[in-house]
Formats: C-alpha cells, structure tokens, sequence
C-alpha cells in the first residue's frame, strides 16, 4: 500500500493526491495553450483563464461532492475544506470550470465554440491523470474482485487495490484508460477531422459520458439522489446536451456556408 502523502516539509504534509491534480492542471494548461495557439487565439488567454477556471472548479467540485454527503460533514463542518482526502465531483468542476471560462470568454469578447473545441482535449486530459489520485488513496474502485482477475494488473495496482483483505476492481483505472481513448479522438478530429466549431466539445460530452455512465456504475462509493446514482444521471443529461451541441453547431456552419454563396 502506497503512503497518501508524498512528503513533508515540517508540519506540512503534502499528499500524492494534490500534486497529481496539480499535474493535471499543468499538463492541461499546456495542451490548451498549444491548441488556442494552433486555432488563432493568442494564448495568454488560456493563462488568464485558469486563474478563473481551477478555484472556481475545484471550489464547485468539493461543494457538488459535500452536498450529496451532507450528513457526513454536517457535523464535522472542517472536514469540509480537506479536499486532499479526496471527494472532488468532476461534474461539479465542469460547472464551475464552464462558468468561470463563459465569464472570461463574454468578458474579452472570445469565440467561444473555437475556444472551447481547443479546451475539451486539457478537459480529457486533466481528468485521466486526476483518477491516478483515487489510486494513491484507495477510493473511487469498484466491488470486490478475485484474485485470479487482479492477477492480470501490475502488481502496484494489485497491491493499492488490495484493502481490508479484499481486492476491489480498479474502476479508477478503467476510466483513466477510457479518458485516454477519448483524448486520443478528441486530438484526431481537433487535427484532421473539424468539420465546423464546437464539433470537439459536443463530442467531448458525449465520449466521455458514455464511459463514466458505464463505469459508474462498477463503483462503490457513487453519490446517490435516492435510487439514483447522480453521475450517472448527471452522464445522461450530457450526453443529450452534447448531441443538441453537435446538431446545432452543424446546422449553424450550414448556415455560414450559405450566406458564404450566395454573397459570392
């Protein structure tokens, strides 16, 4: 079993899973600025941006978490705030991270559907590095798994998903793994395939919800609206919204290319 915490300098104890969301955050900055570049938008913006876009993320991705958890922490109301324990819901950071980023973008006059199409990548990636912070604190895994099944993983994961006696399936895996594929169809239509904008955010919800519903639903620690499993919820409504975002961008480059004609 790996230690959760990377290091300490003094009293301050830095966990694994801070500086993997922090590489997330980087590794993503990176892509983004690289792909605003390739897309005509200066990209100081994309560093503007995320001044805006990671508190706001991580602020909502903590408060969409302790609201379905509420009577965990309604009594212990400091435990609130000790987000390197884990309990980050990335459908609350896309909220907030897609508020924060609509602001920025209405404020200096951005195109959004181009902006966002050259984002989703940086989404996709910062969230296949993020589940490797599950890993280092044994949550976010599956039911129980039998020792003939595991033997087919590393032995670092065999070893991490061993708790309590039991092995449990690595779903953290499963979807750093699914994120990876995504990115990897995000970045080919970004390259060679763009037809019209918003053609990679309307895929990104789409691709990415298909596999975290079905992933979901290996989970053990899902939060619940009664019967209801919220991310996978919350994966449906996305995955219609990214179908409405494809059919409207489609139809809105038609349009553009009409006038285009019948102006010549």
């Amino acid at each position: 079993m790996y230690d959760p915490i990377a290091f300490s300098i003094g009293s301050l104890d830095v966990h694994w899973y801070g500086l993997i969301m922090g590489t997330a955050f980087l590794v993503g900055t990176y892509l983004a600025r690289y792909n605003a570049k390739r897309s005509g938008i200066d990209p100081d913006h994309i560093l503007n941006m995320v001044v805006w876009i990671i508190p706001a993320a991580i602020v909502c991705a903590r408060l969409y978490y302790v609201a379905f958890e509420w009577s965990t922490y309604k009594e212990n109301l400091l435990d609130i705030f000790k987000v390197w324990n884990g309990g980050l819901a990335i459908h609350g950071g896309l909220i907030g991270g897609f508020i924060a980023g609509a602001l920025y973008i209405k404020k200096y006059n951005l195109p959004f559907l181009t902006l966002a199409d050259a984002m989703m990548p940086s989404v996709i990636l910062g969230q296949a590095i993020g589940r490797w912070g599950n890993f280092m604190n044994q949550e976010a895994h599956g039911d129980v798994a039998s020792a003939a099944f595991m033997s087919h993983f590393p032995a670092f994961i065999r070893e991490q998903m061993f708790i309590q006696g039991q092995y449990y399936h690595p779903t953290f895996l499963y979807e750093s793994l699914w994120n990876i594929l995504v990115l990897a169809l995000l970045l080919l239509m970004l390259y060679q395939f763009k037809k019209f904008d918003g053609q990679i955010l309307g895929s990104y919800l789409i691709l990415y919800s298909f596999g975290r519903f079905f992933i979901e639903g290996m989970r053990t620690d899902s939060l619940y609206l009664g019967p209801l499993r919220i991310a996978q919820v919350a994966s449906l409504v996305l995955m219609v919204a990214g179908f409405i975002v494809l059919v409207y961008c489609y139809r809105r480059q038609k349009k553009i290319g009409s006038k285009q004609k019948d102006s010549m």
